[in-house]
């Protein structure tokens, strides 16, 4: 092995050893059968959609704000069509991948066919 391939090698082993013990987190900190304490379920439920949120705004605050609507850019219809129909799934059929797939696809036929 030359020094990169080790390099490489005990880099995967590191980040495998760091994932295990992230998802093995919870388990070892509360045990199986025990419930977590409310202040840790509030969080695990709140925390993601809230990180969602701020990211969503954040990606459109940035992308209006560096291009405004202007026909260049196809006025920006395809991440507001993307961003529509992902709600829009999400709120009729409550599923998130379904929602999010759509949605990129939606996304990258607007942007390769109709405006690229």
């Amino acid at each position: 092995m030359n020094g990169m391939t080790l390099y490489l090698f005990q880099l995967v082993l590191v980040t495998t050893a760091v994932t295990l013990l992230l998802r093995a987190f919870p388990f070892i900190a509360f045990g199986r059968g025990n419930r977590p304490p409310e202040l840790i379920r509030y969080i695990g439920e709140v925390v993601s959609p809230a990180a969602i949120a701020m990211l969503v705004v954040y990606c459109y605050w940035a992308y209006f704000k560096a291009r405004p609507f202007s026909a260049a850019y196809g006025w920006n219809l395809p991440e507001i069509a993307a961003g529509v129909l992902v709600v829009a799934l999400h709120l009729w059929k409550r599923n998130p991948l379904l929602s999010i797939i759509a949605g990129v696809i939606l996304y990258m036929f607007l942007v390769q066919k109709v405006f690229p």
